[in-house]
């Protein structure tokens, strides 16, 4: 009779835990995050063959994966896997680990739960800088987006951007006749051909990173008008050259080496051309787009042939060296029009185990000296964190998660934190093992039907043990009124 009061109480500290456990899971399905609490019952010890009660033998978290629902917020991201992110409180230098992707920037531009934690992460590097001059930021000075590109690789993640000054402006006639003369019309007319082949070439690295590094050569070729000086003398006398099937022809005009001298011009008015003579009569032609073929089929002064000599076999080239040499023929070419060119590249590396190397996330683009405009529209895709400024797409950061090997060892500490214990086991690496959606958010895993019906159990549990204590004690006042 004793025992069965013991055996009563025992059952109403259980059931009362559990009750409280099951309401915990319910009040919180709605909880961003939330991971379900999970009970576990044991009997205790025995003596002659008869138990001695219950009691609660573990309280687990349940990681299994929550619904994910849309939200359309830039700075939202849900887990779609295992795995947590990594929270720093400023205060106390502690770090946490949580599942809710709720977050925010803060007053300082990082990126920030919604009780102000910081979210740690890698943020971007700046792998290269191309500048005309000492430049080390987009202003409002460079007013055309010439490229932006994202490139994702099992190795890293990459952004390029690409902007240049008022080139149609700054553009004039340059040169004298016969040595490299460009117009303002033709200088503008070489630099819209070379962004097209820039970005071709981008787009071509991109097809196919793990191309091997190979240089883009332009072609040079060369052809001695010799006899110019004795074959061009009068009106009816003329020179010319044929390029891609369209022939160029200048008549004499004033002597032969002013004659010559507009050949050249005429050739370096071509989109991707340049063309100098000397004053022996050797024209020299330059191709300005790197690895194009220039198709020089004849030359002629009146009916001599003179041979057409390539001096420099023009190489496509592949690779990142292909991309290079693009980029570096388009500068000139900008350069050479007075304006200025500009082009980052961040990147983040994806080989390393970055749970080690985390810091603070900074998303304010004047703050990563990316441009003076302070802030651009943020979006995370696949983790990574972009921010567009215009018609460029910068790549500013990335977040980190990690998982345990035993993450029912994490200690819950309220406001949908975990902190590290030692039963947590190892910290990994968790980018292979989960997949991060933007704009989206991870929903508590709690199953609100089978929540409902624990409770019910556990409510008529609890009556059933408060039962056997007011059972065993009807048994005890019979047994006091027996011995009277």
């Amino acid at each position: 009779m004793i025992t069965g009061l013991w055996n009563g109480i025992s059952g109403l500290n259980s059931f009362e835990k559990a009750l409280s456990t099951q309401s915990n899971n319910v009040t919180n399905s709605n909880t961003i995050g939330h991971k379900s609490d999970r009970l576990s019952f044991e009997d205790m010890m025995y003596q002659s063959g008869y138990g001695k009660g219950v009691t609660v033998q573990s309280v687990d978290k349940n990681f299994a994966q929550g619904n994910l629902r849309l939200t359309g917020n830039d700075l939202d991201v849900a887990i779609e896997g295992k795995g947590f992110f990594i929270v720093n409180d400023p205060i106390t230098g502690e770090d946490f680990y949580t599942r809710a992707g709720n977050f925010k920037m803060g007053s300082d531009g990082t990126l920030q739960t919604i009780d102000s934690k910081k979210i740690l992460g890698s943020q971007t590097n700046i792998t290269n800088l191309v500048s005309s001059d000492d430049t080390v930021e987009f202003n409002s000075n460079y007013s055309r987006s010439i490229t932006s590109k994202q490139i994702s690789t099992a190795d890293y993640v990459e952004s390029i951007n690409a902007k240049v000054t008022d080139y149609r402006q700054s553009a004039q006639d340059s040169g004298i006749s016969g040595i490299d003369f460009k117009t303002k019309e033709s200088k503008i007319a070489d630099i819209e051909e070379l962004i097209s082949n820039y970005n071709e070439k981008l787009e071509l690295f991109m097809s196919d990173t793990s191309a091997p590094n190979v240089s883009s050569i332009s072609q040079q070729i060369q052809i001695p008008f010799s006899s110019f000086s004795t074959d061009l003398v009068s009106k009816k006398d003329f020179v010319e050259i044929t390029i891609d099937g369209n022939q160029i022809r200048q008549d004499f005009n004033t002597d032969s080496q002013t004659t010559m001298n507009l050949l050249a011009d005429k050739i370096s008015s071509l989109v991707g051309l340049d063309a100098s003579v000397d004053n022996a009569g050797l024209l020299t032609i330059d191709g300005l787009i790197p690895g194009k073929d220039l198709n020089i089929n004849s030359a002629a002064i009146n009916d001599i042939s003179p041979p057409v000599n390539e001096i420099i076999a023009p190489i496509e080239g592949s690779g990142k060296a292909m991309v290079d040499s693009a980029r570096n023929a388009l500068k000139k070419a900008i350069e050479l029009a007075d304006a200025k060119f500009l082009e980052m590249t961040h990147t983040i590396s994806n080989t390393v185990n970055n749970t080690t190397n985390v810091g603070e996330l900074q998303l304010k683009l004047d703050s990563l000296n990316i441009s003076e405009n302070v802030f651009g529209s943020l979006s995370i895709e696949d983790g990574v964190i972009y921010a567009k400024d215009g018609d460029n797409k910068f790549l500013i950061g990335k977040l980190e998660t990690v998982q345990f090997t035993n993450p029912n060892g994490l200690s819950p500490q309220g406001d949908n934190l975990y902190s590290i214990t030692n039963e947590a086991g190892e910290m990994i690496n968790a980018s292979y093992s989960n997949k991060l959606v933007g704009g989206s958010l991870e929903l508590s895993n709690t199953d609100l039907g089978e929540g409902l019906v624990d409770l019910m159990v556990y409510q008529r549990a609890f009556e059933a043990s408060s039962k056997s204590i007011t059972t065993s004690d009807e048994f005890l006042k019979t047994a006091i009124q027996l011995k009277k």
